[in-house]
């Protein structure tokens, strides 16, 4: 259930931003596209098991299946104890039905009847120098005919390495650029506002994208949206990868462990107290193993911790705002 619930609640956070898109009525989509993009996220999560469960090199998923009794369902699977990954999930659902009318008023939803389709991403690695990485692509269909996408990517480092935070941004900007020109400044700015701790004054990570209410109708077709979002979700595996494999090897002692411990704190943090797809599902009776799936294996709070002035806990410390343009960025010299 960790998608569905993911999904209406990040909807949820999306409708309450300042960045809240258009949400103009339009016509159902014929049924087509709602197979096809069931289809494609169910192919998607078993290619991007494949792709981490090869990265990693020393575990692989469990896959947990289960029934939504309103209608629907899912796939959960979980790998543990890897060789980069400590702890990582992947859940595809299609789920439908009427919510409740608590769930409805929640989520401006013009129609309690929906179908939603999506996959949701979290991964912790083992090594403190490997980010943590969350991702989620979706698609929501209301009783009254209106149809949107949404999704996007967020990068949590322990340790905050520039060139790879441009690298990541500039990868993200580029898979936006090939579908329109405004996404990518729009959706980091929107990524910055949401995954921000504000009784910390600080983002979880670097940020990355975070878009949803990509209607059908007044933001595109339905072929392009649904283009977009399969590019959103493709980029993740080959991006995610390739950061496992430069920081792996790197090594890391008990200071930086320390560190990583606080960082996933703050995670959780994050998680507990202002996601709202966390805070829906837990309120509304759903699936808790599914819901907690996100929250990192170990973590730990200590009393006043801070970082040494001018130690690299510091600098990362640093770079935890809103409003960083990393894609802008010239290269270090």
């Amino acid at each position: 259930m960790t998608t569905y619930l993911a999904s209406l609640s990040d909807m949820s956070s999306m409708l309450n931003s300042q960045n809240m898109e258009e949400t103009t009525a339009a016509a159902a989509p014929a049924g087509t596209l709602r197979t096809a993009v069931e289809d494609w996220m169910r192919a998607f999560q078993t290619r991007l098991c494949a792709q981490l469960e090869a990265a990693d090199g020393g575990a692989t998923f469990r896959t947990d299946s289960w029934e939504r009794p309103g209608g629907g369902g899912g796939v959960s699977r979980v790998l543990e104890n890897g060789a980069i990954l400590e702890k990582g999930g992947v859940g595809f659902s299609a789920v439908h039905g009427e919510m409740s009318a608590q769930a409805a008023k929640v989520l401006l939803m013009p129609d309690p009847r929906f179908f939603a389709t999506g996959v949701s991403v979290v991964m912790h690695p083992r090594s403190p120098r490997v980010p943590i990485i969350h991702m989620n692509v979706r698609y929501f269909e209301a009783g009254n005919g209106e149809a949107w996408f949404g999704g996007g990517i967020d990068l949590t480092p322990i340790y905050v390495d520039e060139a790879q935070a441009r690298w990541f941004h500039q990868t993200l900007r580029t898979a936006c650029d090939r579908h329109d020109a405004t996404y990518y400044p729009r959706f980091r700015a929107t990524a910055d506002d949401y995954f921000y701790l504000p009784h910390r004054q600080e983002t979880r990570g670097v940020g990355g994208i975070f878009f949803d209410r990509l209607t059908v109708g007044p933001h595109g077709s339905a072929d392009k949206l649904f283009a977009f979002v399969q590019e959103v979700g493709d980029v993740f595996g080959p991006t995610y990868t390739e950061l496992m494999r430069q920081n792996a090897p790197l090594l890391y002692g008990p200071r930086e462990e320390s560190w990583q411990m606080l960082r996933r704190s703050r995670y959780a943090e994050f998680n507990l107290a202002f996601d709202r797809g966390t805070r829906f599902g837990l309120e509304t009776g759903g699936r808790t193993e599914s819901i907690l799936m996100s929250l990192p294996p170990r973590c730990e709070w200590h009393y006043d911790q801070q970082p040494e002035p001018h130690s690299p806990e510091a600098a990362t410390l640093a770079w935890l705002r809103k409003g960083v343009l990393w894609a802008e960025m010239p290269p270090k010299s």
